[in-house]
């Protein structure tokens, strides 16, 4: 029952912005939840997904092979353009490069709490999204910075919430876990271990329930695919057939235990019958993109769910707290790194193609280093919130709850 609820609070929630017939709550979180415009897009959406027509489609070979449950594998090569490549580069880079002031900000002890950090897995961020439009729901679990940029935000937004600050997307109150886009259908950002699907699978049959040609995207991790609340909510959309495209990030780790440790079934494609599934290599945003887009077809065809395993690896331990080398080696991540980084695949393929020289495609990464380096001065020059704040979006601002703080003589009402 508690799951039931929480998808279709989700999903009703959904249908009201739909139709335009928001409760007066949602319009108080839209303007928390969308503080201001990106300076640039990082994200390849439908309007940027069209190749030019005067412009050389570049033909890429996927090399790491599909596997494919109950339904027919993507193909294994695709086309790109000079436009997407360096899109591709730059993306990543910027995303890498966030991670890794993140790190900084946080052992100087700029950044408390929990802080799940994505470098290493780029290419599921940025390949999804090549495949997908913000009319496209997504919804993911902790491990979200890039997820997030990917949806139009800044690097700013990004940092500053890190660092609880004005500027953050959530105005430096939601931190690390809880970032959202409402205006992009970016709803986070879930500190709570496997929530992503049963509240996809809501907003899956909101978007059903409206007739819309979209598809929502449910991201989860290895270390939540055994829990209850997940298997109950891939049941529920494989009877009612919402589209929805569940995407298992398998870093091989939850926490520090290998997916071998955890799991009788160590495959997660595959571990559902009734629902298709494919393997993809997810450090190749080649493989990604290819899969996203399939799957997305699956499920505008009115074929039900799908289940994607992206088989990816994280850089950092699974949080700021754990070093991560203590269940896995040192050379077994410098090994990824030198075989199977996401940053050098596309950095191969531009300079294969002549497109740039390895100098060049430096200084665009010295570039994108000097823009989050900005972000972070930026960030930091914006003031914590005010002490007003922590009486806004608690309660509904027409609710005439009444609030207080330390002092219990001082009440407090919902702020708009």
């Amino acid at each position: 029952m508690a799951l039931m609820g929480a998808f279709l609070r989700q999903g009703l929630d959904l249908v009201a912005r739909c139709r335009g017939s928001r409760p007066a709550h949602v319009g108080h979180w839209g303007v928390l939840l969308h503080a201001s415009q990106p300076k640039h897009n990082f994200s390849a959406q439908a309007e940027q997904q069209e190749l030019q027509q005067d412009e050389p489609r570049i033909p890429v070979e996927i090399p790491v092979p599909f596997l494919a449950h109950n339904c027919d594998p993507p193909p294994q090569h695709t086309k790109t353009s000079r436009e997407e490549l360096f899109r591709f580069f730059r993306t990543m880079n910027v995303m890498r490069r966030m991670e890794i002031a993140s790190d900084l900000l946080y052992k100087q002890g700029h950044i408390r709490g929990f802080c799940h950090l994505y470098d290493g897995q780029e290419a599921v961020a940025v390949g999804m999204e090549a495949a997908l439009t913000f009319d496209d729901p997504l919804i993911t679990a902790y491990r979200e910075h890039c997820n997030y940029l990917g949806r139009g935000a800044t690097v700013t937004q990004v940092i500053a919430e890190l660092l609880g600050r004005q500027a953050g997307c959530s105005r430096g109150k939601g931190g690390s876990m809880h970032m959202y886009h409402l205006a992009h259908h970016y709803y986070g950002g879930n500190g709570i271990v496997g929530t992503p699907p049963p509240l996809g699978t809501g907003l899956a049959y909101a978007l059903q329930y409206l007739n819309k040609p979209n598809v929502v995207v449910a991201m989860y991790g290895d270390g939540s695919a055994n829990q209850g609340q997940v298997a109950e909510a891939m049941n529920m959309a494989a009877l009612w057939q919402l589209p929805i495209v569940y995407v298992v990030e398998n870093n091989h780790f939850g926490m520090g235990t290998s997916e071998e440790r955890a799991s009788a079934h160590h495959g997660f494609y595959d571990r559902v019958g009734y629902i298709p599934g494919i393997k993809v290599d997810g450090m190749s945003v080649f493989a990604v993109k290819n899969a996203v887009a399939h799957a997305k077809e699956w499920c505008l065809a009115g074929r039900g769910p799908i289940l994607l395993e992206m088989d990816t690896y994280r850089y950092h331990g699974h949080s700021m707290s754990d070093p991560g080398s203590t269940y896995r080696t040192r050379d077994e991540i410098q090994g990824v790194r030198r075989e199977r980084d996401p940053i050098d695949l596309v950095q191969k393929l531009i300079v294969q193609e002549e497109l740039a020289t390895p100098e060049e495609l430096k200084a665009i990464a010295k570039e994108c280093r000097a823009e989050v380096d900005a972000a972070v001065r930026e960030s930091e020059a914006s003031p914590p919130p005010e002490e007003a704040e922590l009486f806004t979006h608690v309660y509904r601002a027409d609710s005439g709850v009444e609030m207080y703080g330390v002092d219990r003589y001082a009440i407090r009402k919902e702020q708009k």
